[in-house]
């Protein structure tokens, strides 16, 4: 090789190794962040005002987090209004655009997209036992694709039946409406054993529907009625303000597993903040986003409870709220 070959070749080396050097940087500053892109499929129908707040509390966790809608992220939030065919078809209708995770509440829901979803991350939010369920194989290391934030433990029936009686201690018979389903079940076999051991008939009112809801009350008040425990599904969140309404007309005491059915006109209510739970799923969807491996996310349940009293519902039902139960609530609706 000539010198004036091997000068050419020294400098195109050279000029090949500093473009090398620039590039990686330059093809970062030019390039715009990819979108993500976030299907979220919720149990409730569009209209429904709580829905709107569980969605809404996880859109403004977003930002922080430095998620920005239509900058780096879309969020397409769809409702099945608790039918779980219209779940599956939504579900599918999301998975064609090319998602890069799933979000879903409920039992209903997250059943449908445990089905559907194979390739994506899923994260369920206020689901009932979900080792029980078989959307993980065990809390601490959920092993799939799906992981998440649970709802109750099953031992909250019996939880809710001792608060029932502390605030309506006359009830000799209590109900609990539920849907028939695994996780009710748990709550039901809790609160039999409560009943068992305070002297209490308890009485499964099963609901699939809004028509079985009503079936649910009269039979209650033929049989004498008493006070009712409205465990937490699909169902009884549908009709969460007839379920009041119903509760109200039968002069039934009774106890609801989340606030906004105290602040619609319940008597009480003994649960967590979804809103809460909401905020936290946006966080591991974050935590996904950026590379954690959901079968390595634990599986949380909420650390917080709260007790909403409505003394305005007890008053009609001429119930007197003792004074330590509303000097443990954390919202007393006068």
């Amino acid at each position: 090789m000539d010198a004036e070959a091997d000068m050419k070749r020294r400098e195109f080396m050279v000029l090949l190794g500093s473009t090398a050097a620039t590039w990686p940087w330059q093809s970062f500053a030019q390039s715009p962040e990819r979108m993500r892109r976030i299907g979220v499929v919720m149990a409730y129908a569009e209209n429904d005002p709580n829905g709107q707040i569980q969605i809404g509390a996880f859109r403004e966790s977003l930002p922080a987090l430095g998620w920005i809608e239509g900058r780096n992220i879309t969020v397409d939030v769809r409702y099945a209004a608790g039918n779980p065919a219209r779940a599956r078809e939504l579900a599918g209708e999301l998975l064609r655009q090319g998602l890069d995770l799933m979000v879903s509440n409920s039992n209903l829901v997250t059943t449908i997209l445990q089905a559907e979803v194979r390739t994506i991350p899923v994260v369920f939010i206020s689901v009932s036992d979900p080792v029980g369920s078989g959307f993980v194989k065990e809390l601490a290391k959920p092993g799939g694709n799906i992981t998440g934030f649970a709802n109750y433990q099953p031992s909250m029936g019996s939880k809710w039946l001792e608060k029932l009686r502390e605030i309506a201690p006359r009830a000799g018979c209590m109900g609990l409406l539920l849907h028939p389903e695994p996780p009710n079940f748990g709550y039901l076999k809790s609160a039999r054993e409560a009943a068992e051991r305070l002297d209490i008939r308890l009485i499964a009112l099963g609901a699939h529907d809004r028509t079985e809801i009503e079936q649910a009350f009269a039979n209650f008040a033929a049989e004498g009625g008493g006070s009712l425990i409205v465990a937490p599904n699909v169902v009884s969140f549908a009709n969460s303000a007839l379920i009041v309404e119903r509760a109200a007309q039968y002069r039934m005491p009774a106890i609801y597993p989340f606030a906004f059915f105290a602040k619609q006109g319940g008597l009480i209510s003994y649960g967590f903040d979804e809103r809460d739970q909401f905020r936290q799923g946006a966080i591991y969807v974050d935590k996904i986003l950026r590379g954690a491996n959901p079968a390595e996310l634990p599986v949380q349940h909420p650390m917080k409870f709260e007790i909403v009293i409505n003394l305005k519902t007890a008053k009609a039902l001429g119930i007197d709220v003792p004074l330590h139960i509303q000097q443990l609530a954390d919202l007393v609706i006068e």
